[in-house]
C-alpha cells in the first residue's frame, strides 16, 4: 500500500466533518449576529424564490442547446480528427448565460407589468 492510497480514507471523513462543522459554525454566527441587530432569525429562513424553477429551467436548457450546438459543430465543421473541448465549454457558457438573460427579462417584464 502507498502513502497515498493509506492517507485517502483518513483526509476524506476529516475534510467532511471539517466541512459540516464550519458549515454549521458559520450559520451559528449569522444567527447570533442578526440576534445582535435585532433581526428574527425566522423571518429570513423562508424568504419566497417565485422565478426560482424559471432561471433553473432556462439555464439548462441554454446549456444543453450550447452542448448540442457544440458537437453539431465538432463533428461537421471542426473535424479535424481530435476532440476540441475549448468549443464545448464557450458554448455551454455562452447558451446558459443567455439562458440566465432571458429569465432575468421576463422577470423584469413580470414585476414591471404587475406595478
Amino acid at each position: 500500500m502507498e502513502h497515498g492510497e493509506l492517507l485517502i480514507p483518513i483526509l476524506v471523513p476529516l475534510g467532511l466533518f471539517a466541512m459540516i462543522f464550519g458549515i454549521i459554525y458559520l450559520s451559528n454566527k449569522e444567527k447570533m449576529a442578526m440576534i445582535e441587530r435585532g433581526m428574527d432569525p425566522r423571518a429570513y429562513r423562508a424568504q419566497p424564490a417565485p422565478y426560482k424553477n424559471l432561471k433553473w429551467g432556462l439555464l439548462l436548457i441554454g446549456a444543453g442547446l450550447g452542448l448540442f450546438l457544440a458537437f453539431l459543430l465538432d463533428r461537421t465543421l471542426f473535424h479535424v480528427g481530435e476532440d476540441n473541448p475549448a468549443i464545448y465549454f464557450a458554448l455551454i457558457a455562452i447558451f446558459g448565460g443567455g439562458g440566465l438573460v432571458l429569465s432575468y427579462r421576463i422577470e423584469k417584464k413580470e414585476i414591471l407589468d404587475k406595478e
